[in-house]
């Protein structure tokens, strides 16, 4: 028997593959995008209406500009079920087949222990950052079912966040006085939500596997950067500084490549080595 092919090339191999990033117009959602872009993906991301439309394209050119495949957007908004619906339909007048989604749309709300609200605290951020995921995957499944085979499987990542693991909601990415109550249990959902989707599609071959970053610069961690400044946050950093594009990109890429056509229900965590840090705000603090 002769030994079969694991050159880089091979196994890292993302040529011709179709991706849907949702809120991949900033953040770890755009880090994604452009590692997907730039490796032969033709990639779609989706965000909201209510950002800018201007930034929005702005952030696609940009990726276009290494990019070698196609890289187009989609307006949507999956704060609903009818939001994921009209995203999935308009993706599905694009194409008749989907081998990558990445359910990256993501909020966080923080406020007093006292007083946290119900609809802007609570319930629009686990419409988003859980029931987005169900909806969404749901959706597309038949397209991500569609020719694909244990060897060659469609792919689902779910961007969680070490907020998932650590119980500490008060941090320096919230204003002093504030926690984010509902953002620690909705990722912890995520994760658990991941491990249901692995086993539910498992078997008609789509992986399905949940990333947890740490401490990465996005909208959401612009607050604590600018309230504490990035050394102090790099200071709880076992590596000395937060994750990047390369850290983020390197990682998706290996979850949609033939390397990791064995690997579903994978809760990976990436942040640094933070994690195990002994003190509680900046290493605990979400991702996004």
């Amino acid at each position: 028997m002769s030994t079969p092919d694991v050159s880089i090339n091979t196994l890292y191999n993302v040529k011709g593959k179709i991706a849907l990033v949702t809120g991949g117009s900033t953040g770890i959602g755009k880090m994604i995008a452009s590692g997907f872009a730039q490796n032969g993906c033709k990639v779609y991301i989706a965000s909201r209406k209510e950002d800018s439309l201007k930034e929005f394209r702005k952030a696609v050119a940009e990726i276009r500009q290494k990019a070698t495949a196609p890289v187009e957007y989609i307006v949507a908004n999956v704060a609903s079920k009818a939001g994921c619906d009209a995203l999935i339909a308009e993706f599905k007048k694009r194409e008749s087949k989907l081998h990558i989604l990445v359910n990256n749309s993501g909020v966080s709300w923080g406020g007093r222990y006292e007083d946290f609200p119900e609809e802007k605290g609570w319930d629009n951020v686990f419409a988003i950052n859980v029931k987005s995921i169900f909806y969404m995957t749901a959706g597309l499944t038949d397209l991500l079912v569609k020719d694909s085979d244990s060897y060659d499987p469609g792919r689902v990542i779910n961007i969680s966040s070490t907020a998932s693991i650590g119980p500490h909601s008060e941090h320096d990415l919230s204003a002093p006085g504030n926690g984010t109550w509902s953002y620690q249990p909705s990722k912890a959902a995520v994760n658990h939500l991941t491990s249901q989707l692995a086993v539910k599609l498992g078997p008609r071959h789509v992986t399905v596997n949940a990333i947890l970053p740490g401490v990465f610069p996005s909208r959401m961690t612009a607050f604590g950067f600018k309230q504490v400044g990035e050394e102090k946050f790099n200071s709880h950093q076992p590596t000395g500084r937060f994750g990047t594009t390369q850290d983020m990109a390197g990682l998706a890429l290996f979850l949609v490549s033939p390397a990791s056509a064995h690997v579903t229900g994978a809760h990976i965590v990436i942040d640094g080595g933070a994690r195990y840090e002994s003190r509680a705000p900046a290493s605990s603090s979400p991702k996004l």
